[in-house]
């Protein structure tokens, strides 16, 4: 399997530069409604945005595509069912979380997905070579300098937002067992439409029903994360991760964090101190690694073992 296509390469590289600079609208969203409804509206607004790009890509299709996707039309429900509950519960974790704990924490721990998934691929015989694992520490490393600047020390917040890290690392895995059956874009509206459902019932439970004034106030930042975030992100997530290793895929997508801070510092004038630079640096040179071809053996190393 080819680590990092480059179609694929910069498609997962465009989702991390979308999340991260979405990363405003995700916390100015809050100001006026809850988490749970914020990824509940936002997950709705993503669902409702691919419709018509589904519609314009059915037609293109030939007669034998869409019989072929139509054979295969309960792969794609359980696919989109399974992949909506898993980016559910990572996104709601996250939003909670977000309101107990530091930005830098919350950046940090979420991309803890890059060190989950090489281990959760490991109980499903998807190995990750030698040099991955370098990639992943040096990426480690970091995400440390550039996002952490005080304790380490877990509060409830970091406690929710690490379980997110799980639930993400659930999602990507999720993606990659159903993404070379089923059509991406179809299998990401239906996540969405899932992930609303699960938002919106943790929506009633915790914050009843919701204010339609207060909605209609933070239409800027649902839009934004709604359309961008979700619908384009993580349908390009979806259409990029698809024969790509989960942990080279998580190692790309971890760049979000990288790119938030960049934003930050080229759109609102927020300097970067030196070790937040070198944690910029180390994580590119992560992913420079985890993308050099691996040697290949000479025909007398290969007899050697025989």
């Amino acid at each position: 399997m080819n680590q990092f296509p480059a179609k694929n390469l910069f498609l997962l590289f465009l989702t991390a530069f979308i999340w991260g600079t979405a990363f405003v609208a995700q916390s100015v969203g809050m100001d006026h409604i809850g988490p749970f409804t914020f990824n509940a509206v936002r997950s709705l607004v993503g669902g409702l945005a691919l419709i018509p790009v589904i519609l314009v890509f059915n037609r293109r299709k030939s007669p034998a595509r869409r019989q072929t996707e139509g054979a295969n039309r309960k792969v794609l429900l359980l696919g989109g069912v399974c992949c909506g509950l898993a980016l559910g519960v990572a996104s709601c974790l996250q939003q909670v979380g977000m309101q107990y704990t530091t930005v830098g924490k919350a950046g940090f721990l979420t991309a803890l997905y890059i060190v989950i998934v090489p281990i959760l691929g490991l109980f499903f015989r998807r190995k990750a070579g030698a040099k991955l694992w370098v990639s992943v520490a040096i990426a480690i490393v970091g995400l440390y300098l550039l996002c952490m600047s005080g304790s380490l020390r877990l509060q409830l917040g970091d406690f929710l937002v690490l379980l997110c890290a799980l639930a993400f690392s659930v999602h990507i895995m999720v993606i990659d067992h159903f993404t070379t059956q089923v059509d991406g874009v179809q299998m990401s509206c239906i996540q969405f439409f899932v992930a609303a459902a699960f938002s919106a019932v943790c929506m009633l439970f915790t914050e009843g029903v919701p204010d339609p004034g207060a909605v209609a106030i933070s239409w800027v930042p649902i839009l934004y994360a709604g359309v961008l975030s979700s619908g384009v992100g993580y349908t390009l997530q979806i259409v990029g991760q698809k024969g790509v290793n989960p942990t080279a895929a998580s190692l790309v997508l971890s760049l979000e964090s990288v790119i938030s801070v960049l934003a930050g510092w080229v759109i609102l004038g927020q300097s970067m101190s030196p070790r937040e630079i070198l944690g910029c640096v180390l994580m590119f040179c992560a992913i420079l690694l985890a993308q050099l071809p691996d040697r290949k053996r000479r025909p007398a190393e290969r007899r050697g073992e025989a």
